[in-house]
């Protein structure tokens, strides 16, 4: 069996990632969300292992120590988290997974796990960006403007990602992703091992 590829999708607060992961996965329903770990306690009609592995702070320091996540912050008072086994796991039995994630923590899975694909949404524009964040009707002055300057802070990491997708539509955003894990699919890169054991057996078969 094939193994399954973990795609990491990011980029700045307001840029659309959870809109554009969610239609991403009504249309490939095939690809496996990664669910994190937190310590908050669950709302109501959440379970455990669907929306979150919920674990006592004791539990999540403990998945700390033991190098068990590939990623961890701090937020509100509560962790959360990116279970490694859960992503091994489901790699292991050839499915695809997607990470939806900050920035930061992106970068903080690249760290360990570098051999999965990093997808940068942009915005079609920065005035875009504010446009969708002022649109919100929840933020203040100062808090668009905190978050336009850490969006360009964070743009500026671009070059730790594999691809760019700019969310000016969702369909066609979620169409390029689409081309971009069919396009992974088909790297030589991932042929090379099975290739090498079909030869290996054709040398063994004719020595025999």
């Amino acid at each position: 069996m094939n193994r399954g590829i973990l795609f990491v999708l990011s980029g700045p607060s307001g840029v659309g990632k959870g809109t554009v992961c969610a239609e991403l996965r009504r249309k490939l329903p095939e690809l496996v969300y990664s669910v994190s770990a937190t310590t908050r306690s669950p709302r109501e009609g959440e379970q455990d292992g669907v929306n979150y592995f919920f674990k006592s702070r004791e539990q999540f320091h403990l998945m700390i120590e033991n190098d068990a996540l590939l990623e961890h912050a701090e937020y509100v008072g509560n962790y959360y988290g990116t279970p490694r086994d859960f992503v091994e796991k489901t790699l292991s039995e050839g499915k695809d997974i997607i990470l939806e994630i900050e920035v930061q923590g992106a970068l903080k899975v690249r760290e360990k796990f570098s051999e999965g694909v990093f997808i940068f949404l942009m915005p079609p524009s920065l005035n875009e960006l504010k446009q969708r964040i002022v649109g919100r009707g929840t933020e203040s002055q100062a808090t668009i403007d905190h978050r336009l300057s850490v969006a360009v802070e964070e743009m500026n990491l671009l070059h730790h990602y594999d691809y760019a997708v700019v969310n000016d539509e969702i369909d066609q955003a979620c169409n390029r992703i689409s081309s971009i894990i069919t396009a992974e699919h088909c790297k030589r890169e991932r042929f090379l091992g099975e290739l090498f054991q079909q030869l290996e057996n054709v040398e063994t078969a004719d020595n025999v």
